[in-house]
């Protein structure tokens, strides 16, 4: 039987705040797997994951239906479909994978645009103290 946390401990896991793992539940990305009697959000380690995969999106800017989009190709492979399903979500997956190390470059590169402006700053002013 899968553990089950609440949602501090999960945001401990993830390094997400308790609002923004709520948001997300809200916009049905990650829905909470159980509730206590009282109403809490009961979360497993599948769900912990998720959320894991969505953090993981956030820096290359996926909108929230991209980010959607993706996990249902994984929870779909993760859930073992048939050969021939299998085949349609790893081309799927080949493509996602594809525009990921495309946003990751057009990340790397403003990242080094951002690198630039702070070494001109410093040759100007002198590295801080």
């Amino acid at each position: 039987m899968a553990e089950h946390m609440q949602i501090g401990e999960v945001a401990e896991r993830t390094g997400l705040s308790q609002r923004t793992i709520r948001y997300y539940g809200e916009v049905d990305l990650v829905t909470p797997s159980s509730r206590t009697e009282g109403g809490f959000r009961l979360y497993t380690d599948a769900d912990v994951a998720r959320l894991e995969v969505i953090k993981k999106m956030k820096p290359l800017e996926y909108t929230l239906e991209e980010m959607r989009e993706v996990l249902d190709v994984i929870a779909e492979l993760d859930a073992g479909p048939p050969a021939a399903r299998r085949a349609e979500l790893t081309a799927q997956l080949v493509a996602i994978r594809s525009e990921a190390t495309a946003r990751r470059d057009r990340l790397a590169k403003r990242l080094a645009a951002a690198e630039s402006f702070i070494s001109q700053l410093d040759d100007h002013a002198g590295p801080p103290a």
